[in-house]
C-alpha cells in the first residue's frame, strides 16, 4: 500500500484519486506536495454507500464551474478543487458504463485520463481529466480543414481507437463533438456513454450512436465492432474537409478514395482495424 502525498491515506498503489482528501494524484502532485503534515495513523475513511453520500462529500472539496451536458440518464459537470484550483470533470450516471472501468488503468495521450469510476446501487461515478479545449464541431465554425490537418488530427483519433479496440471495446459515437483539441495540438477522443464490449455471438439490440455517423450494424442488423468507428472516422474526415455527409458530397481525391473505403456498406470491405486507417491517411 501507498499514501497519498497531501492527506497520509492509505491509497492502492496505483491509485490516481485519493478518495479522502478528494485530489487527483498525479506525478508532479506527488513532487510538489513534500511532506505530509497529515499524521496518517488519525486519517479513517468512511465507506461510501450512495452517490447521494459521495456528491456531498465531494462538493465540500470542489464547486461547480459549469455544467457541460445534462440529459436523463447522465449529467458532466466542470468541477475546480476549492484550494488546488485544479479542474476535473464529475459524470453523474444512472446506469453503469464499463468502458471507464476499463479505461481506469490507461495513460495515453489521445484519451482522457480517468481518475476513478464508483459503482453504487443507484448508478456510477466517474471522475475524469478536464480538458481544456475546443471540440472540432467548434473549431469548423470558424474554418475548414485542410487535408493535411484533418490527416494528423484524424491519426490521433485513430491511435486512441485502437487502444479501445484492442481492450475490446468500441466507441461507437465518433463525431466533431467527441473530438477535442487542446491549445498545445493535444487530440483527445471523449465520451464513452454508448461504448460497448465487443462480444462475437451477440447484435446491436438497441440503436445507439449520431445519425449520420452511425454505422449500418449500429441500426441492430449485426454486432459493431472495431470497423463500425472506423467507419464514423470517415464521415468525420469527409465532413472536416468538405462540411457535408459523404453521400451529400464526397471529397475528391486520394481523401474521397479513404472515405469510400471506411464507409462500405459491408464491414469486411472497410480498413480492418485503426491503424491501418492511420496509415492510409
Amino acid at each position: 500500500m501507498a499514501r497519498c502525498p497531501f492527506c497520509g491515506v492509505e491509497i492502492d498503489e496505483d491509485a490516481r484519486f485519493c478518495l479522502y482528501c478528494m485530489r487527483p494524484l498525479i506525478e508532479k502532485d506527488f513532487i510538489k506536495a513534500g511532506h505530509c503534515e497529515t499524521n496518517p495513523e488519525n486519517v479513517q475513511i468512511e465507506a461510501q454507500t450512495t452517490k447521494e453520500s459521495f456528491l456531498e462529500q465531494i462538493f465540500q472539496t470542489y464547486r461547480l464551474v459549469n455544467v457541460l451536458s445534462n440529459k436523463n440518464e447522465s449529467q458532466a459537470l466542470r468541477l475546480r478543487h476549492r484550494t488546488l484550483e485544479k479542474d476535473l470533470v464529475l459524470h453523474n450516471f444512472s446506469n453503469h458504463y464499463q468502458a471507464y472501468d476499463m479505461l481506469c488503468p490507461i495513460r495515453t495521450l489521445h484519451l482522457p485520463e480517468i481518475y476513478e469510476s464508483i459503482h453504487f446501487t443507484d448508478g456510477q461515478i466517474v471522475l475524469e481529466e478536464y480538458i481544456d479545449g475546443m471540440n472540432v464541431a467548434q473549431i469548423m465554425e470558424v474554418e475548414r480543414y485542410t487535408y493535411k490537418e484533418a490527416k494528423k488530427l484524424l491519426t490521433s483519433v485513430c491511435h486512441a481507437l485502437s487502444i479501445l479496440h484492442r481492450r475490446k471495446f468500441v466507441h461507437r459515437d465518433v463525431k466533431p463533438e467527441n473530438v477535442l483539441v487542446t491549445s498545445a495540438g493535444r487530440v483527445v477522443l471523449i465520451d464513452f456513454n454508448v461504448s460497448r464490449e465487443i462480444k462475437e455471438t451477440s447484435l446491436d439490440t438497441v440503436i445507439m450512436g449520431t445519425v449520420g455517423y452511425a454505422s449500418p450494424e449500429q441500426m441492430g442488423i449485426t454486432q459493431s465492432d472495431s470497423r463500425t468507428d472506423i467507419y464514423a472516422v470517415g464521415v468525420l474526415l469527409n465532413v472536416m474537409l468538405t462540411g457535408k455527409h459523404p453521400s451529400d458530397v464526397l471529397v475528391k481525391g486520394r481523401a474521397g478514395r479513404i472515405v469510400q473505403k471506411c464507409t462500405q456498406i459491408n464491414p469486411d470491405l472497410r480498413y480492418q482495424d485503426a491503424l491501418k486507417l492511420a496509415k492510409a491517411l
